[in-house]
């Protein structure tokens, strides 16, 4: 397991980071799958763990939190906030009202005193990021955050919380959870490069591209049962332009793995983590056989030509589907925004 440094802030983490979305409901995976999955990323030297609040409606930080129990001081553990926990409108979003609330719960769930990265899930234009970047500091003062992250972040916010925390004095966000793939590489246009002008460190979700990129979804194939083509619909646009597109590129992509003797899970993971952004490929394992499957090609590089190749397949900075963004602005989302 290869291991970099987050940024500027001393953690070093491992090139794969364990994803733990899928334990509980969502993943259809019960707690001994989950433990398991916890300690075999462990044995393979995954130290860094990644969840949410949202997950399951907390099952998922729960378990992490058991499954994790005599191991806290040995990995970097992170989580996010800001959906909606409930019906109460104010048990959601960015605001400090809301932060202080859920990082106690957050901790309780995962039996810590601290989070080493706490990140903000997704942007809230309703508030201020002052008040965001306000309520994280006084957190990492009072020692229950080590780091303040973001997730999907479009770059002008970005600029904006590390603008913001300069001048106003508050702790910067070290670290961005950008979604990032073969066929979703709309981040390379301008989100990576700030995270390079700036220091901070990446964590990529969906490298698979929802399971698009592991070869189970090809042209004239039955779609496995109990995939994230039943759990995700939008993202595999099913009868439209996108999901064509994507079963062409694979074959184009598998014929490239082949060729360099790459399997094409190994390809696609080795590929983000080719870009001198990245940090972390954060996997999103179901069972322990996916995970073991996934950790097989932890050591794989690609080389210029096969890197050349996959761009002529799908070019710097294109988005083969919208939806793979995952997040649109109110500006996009509200019709309202856009009329007087």
């Amino acid at each position: 397991m290869e291991y970099r440094p987050l940024g500027r802030t001393g953690i070093t983490v491992s090139s794969f980071c364990l994803g733990t979305m899928m334990f509980g409901a969502w993943g259809d995976t019960t707690y001994e799958e989950s433990e398991g999955m916890v300690h075999d990323a462990l044995d393979a030297g995954v130290n860094v763990f990644d969840t949410a609040d949202i997950y399951d409606d907390g099952v998922s930080e729960r378990w992490l939190g058991l499954a994790l129990q005599g191991h806290r001081d040995d990995v970097v553990l992170a989580t996010k906030f800001h959906n909606p926990m409930g019906s109460d409108p104010n048990r959601r979003g960015n605001s400090r009202r809301w932060i202080m609330t859920a990082v106690e719960e957050s901790l309780r769930r995962l039996r810590t005193d601290w989070i080493d990265l706490y990140q903000v899930h997704r942007p809230d234009p309703t508030i201020d990021i002052d008040e965001t970047l306000g309520a994280l500091s006084d957190l990492v003062h009072q020692g229950k955050i080590r780091a303040i992250g973001t997730s999907t972040f479009p770059a002008p916010a970005l600029v904006e919380a590390q603008w913001v925390a300069e001048r106003r004095g508050r702790e910067r966000p070290v670290a961005e959870q950008p979604p990032y793939s073969v066929f979703a590489r709309g981040v390379e246009r301008d989100v990576l490069p700030v995270c390079q002008q700036y220091d901070i460190g990446v964590l990529v979700w969906a490298p698979l591209n929802g399971g698009w990129l592991t070869g189970k979804y090809r042209r004239g194939a039955t779609p496995p049962a109990s995939s994230r083509a039943d759990r995700v619909p939008d993202h595999f646009d099913y009868g439209g332009r996108a999901h064509e597109r994507k079963l062409d590129a694979v074959e184009a992509l598998v014929a490239v793995a082949d060729n360099a003797g790459l399997r094409l899970i190994d390809l696609a993971h080795a590929f983000v983590l080719a870009h001198p952004a990245v940090t972390t490929a954060i996997l999103g394992p179901r069972s322990r056989a996916q995970l073991a499957d996934a950790l097989k090609g932890a050591d794989t590089r690609l080389d210029d030509g096969v890197l050349d190749r996959i761009d002529a397949i799908v070019p710097p900075g294109e988005m083969l589907n919208p939806v793979d963004a995952g997040y649109d602005p109110p500006s996009i989302t509200d019709a309202a925004a856009r009329r007087r």
